[in-house]
C-alpha cells in the first residue's frame, strides 16, 4: 500500500494547520516566561536538550507551514491575490498592537508623568521603528525598565524575516521560478549547505547569521514540500525514524540542518496526515497571531507588576489575559481585515 501524499491529502476536507499555529503560539508564550523573569533561555529544559528554545521550535513550525502556504497561494491565486492576502494578514494586526502597547500600556505603566511620556522621542520611535522595520528591541520611556528584557514587543523581529521571505515567494513567482520546482529545489539545497558549512567554519559564531540562515531555510522547505506535493510522502512512523535519526546527528555539523528540514516536513506532516485529519479539530477563532503578539507585552507587564512571581507561576495568568486579548483582536481587528480581503478580491 503506498503512503499517502500531500498532494492526496489536500483534497481531503480537514487540515490541523490553525490548532498547530494555535499550539505553536502558545509555545512561544511558555519558552518567554523564562525569559522574561530573568533573562535567560540556558535554564529552559528544551534549549538543554536541542540547543534551542521551545519558542524558536515554534517559530521554526511557523515559517515552515509559512512557506507551504502562501507557495499554495501564489500558485493557485496570482500575484494580485496575493499581495493583498499578506498585506491584510500582517500589517492590521501588527499596526493595532503596536498601537496598543505603545499608547494604551506603556502610558499605564511608565514610570514618567503622562504628559512626559507622550512628548517623549522615544515613543515616536518606537512606533515607526516597530511598523517600518520589525525593531524589537527598542524600549519604551520609563516602561519596564526594571524587567531583566525591557523590550515591550520582544517578538516582531521575525515578521521581518517573514515579510522577506514574502517578497521572495512573490519574485519566484514573478520570474516563473514556482513552476520550475527544481530551481526551489536548488536553492534549498544551497542554504542547507550554507548551514551545513556555517557549522564547520564558525559554530559558535553570530546568532544573528544563524537565525538569517535558518528561517529562510525552514521556510523554504515548506515551500518546496507544496511544489513536490505529488511525491512528498505523510508518514508518522518515518517521522518517528528522522527524529530518532537527529540524536546521533546532534554531535555532528549536520544536526541543525537536519533539524531544520525534519521540522519543515514533520510540521506538515502533522497537519496533513490522514491519520491525524479524520475529524475536523480547527479551533473556531484564529488567534495564533494574536497571542503571538500580545504574550510578550502581557508578561512583561505582569512581571512589572509582580516581580517576584517566577516562571511558572506567571505562566498561568499570562496565558489567560494572552488568550483574552488575542480574541479581542481576532474579532475587532484582524477577523474584519479578511472580511475586506475577501471583498477585495471579488472586486478584482
Amino acid at each position: 500500500m503506498s503512503r499517502p501524499t500531500v498532494a492526496a491529502a489536500l483534497a481531503n476536507p480537514h487540515n490541523n494547520f490553525g490548532l498547530l499555529r494555535l499550539i505553536m503560539a502558545l509555545a512561544v508564550v511558555v519558552s518567554h516566561a523564562f525569559s522574561v523573569t530573568d533573562g535567560r533561555v540556558e535554564q529552559e529544559p528544551w534549549f538543554q536538550t536541542t540547543g534551542f528554545t521551545l519558542g524558536e521550535h515554534a517559530v521554526n513550525g511557523f515559517f515552515a507551514i509559512s512557506g507551504f502556504l502562501v507557495t499554495m497561494s501564489f500558485v493557485r491565486r496570482g500575484w494580485r491575490d496575493y499581495v493583498v492576502a499578506r498585506l491584510l494578514r500582517i500589517a492590521p494586526g501588527l499596526i493595532a498592537a503596536t498601537l496598543l502597547v505603545a499608547l494604551v500600556l506603556g502610558a499605564l505603566m511608565t514610570t514618567l508623568d503622562t504628559s512626559a511620556y507622550f512628548r517623549d522621542p522615544r515613543l515616536w520611535r518606537f512606533i515607526s521603528g516597530t511598523l517600518t522595520t520589525f525593531k524589537s528591541a527598542s524600549g519604551l520611556p520609563g516602561v519596564f525598565e526594571s524587567n531583566p528584557l525591557p523590550f515591550p514587543l520582544g517578538t516582531v523581529w521575525t515578521l521581518k524575516y517573514e515579510t522577506l521571505c514574502y517578497l521572495g515567494v512573490l519574485v519566484a513567482g514573478l520570474a516563473g521560478l514556482l513552476a520550475r520546482p527544481r530551481t526551489a529545489l536548488a536553492a534549498l539545497l544551497a542554504l542547507t549547505l550554507a548551514v551545513v558549512l556555517r557549522e564547520v567554519l564558525a559554530p559558535h559564531g553570530s546568532k544573528g547569521t544563524e537565525t538569517a540562515l535558518r528561517l529562510p531555510l525552514i521556510f523554504l522547505a515548506g515551500g518546496v514540500v507544496y511544489l513536490y506535493r505529488e511525491k512528498v510522502p505523510l508518514s508518522l512512523p518515518l517521522l518517528a525514524i528522522a527524529l530518532a535519526a537527529l540524536v546521533p546527528l546532534s554531535f555532528t555539523p549536520l544536526y541543525k540542518a537536519a533539524l531544520f528540514l525534519v521540522t519543515a516536513w514533520g510540521v506538515l506532516v502533522l497537519a496533513l496526515a490522514p491519520a491525524l485529519t479524520r475529524r475536523a479539530v480547527e479551533p473556531p477563532a484564529d488567534l495564533s497571531y494574536g497571542v503571538y503578539l500580545y504574550g510578550w507585552p502581557v508578561q512583561q507587564a505582569l512581571h512589572a507588576l509582580y516581580p517576584a512571581l517566577g516562571a511558572v507561576t506567571l505562566l498561568w495568568p499570562s496565558l489567560a489575559v494572552t488568550l483574552i486579548v488575542a480574541a479581542l483582536s481576532w474579532y475587532l481587528i484582524e477577523k474584519p481585515a479578511l472580511g475586506l480581503k475577501r471583498r477585495l478580491m471579488g472586486a478584482s
